[in-house]
């Protein structure tokens, strides 16, 4: 069995209710760049936008679909995990629950321990880690 090439790039696609609160999070808050965006007119018939970081491997395609939305909501180990390799600056918390994040406790206490976790205006988990991966 060929196995996938370990360079192969990644989109997480996640369904949003609100999809502008949603860009506010990502590009304000946790500071990804506005990759693409569109408008009703692509096939599928909605928004879309991709966050990330120009040229990494990965990018993060949000949805403009309440419906999905309210009916895929996230559990408490849907988790995006981002490895820092140092504590989150108080400076980026700061900026992150101001476009919308909110400070949560997770449900495994290791991402206390090793991180914060936040939830964004969708509910989906992300987690802050301080430790390093790789």
């Amino acid at each position: 069995m060929k196995e996938i090439p370990l360079n192969s790039p990644i989109r997480i696609a996640r369904p949003s209710s609100d999809l502008d609160a949603a860009e506010r999070f990502w590009v304000e808050g946790v500071g990804l760049q506005m990759l693409w965006r569109s408008g009703k007119d692509v096939e599928g018939g909605h928004r879309l936008t991709m966050v990330g970081q120009p040229g990494a491997p990965w990018h993060l395609e949000l949805v403009d679909d309440p419906e999905a939305a309210a009916a895929s909501m996230p559990g408490p180990e849907d988790l995006l995990v981002i490895y820092l390799g140092e504590p989150a600056d108080p400076e980026l918390l700061d900026r992150i629950t101001a476009a919308g994040g909110r400070l949560v406790a997770a449900r495994n206490p290791y991402w206390d321990r090793w991180g914060v976790t936040i939830a964004d205006p969708d509910e989906h988990l992300v987690v802050l880690s301080e430790r390093t991966w790789g």
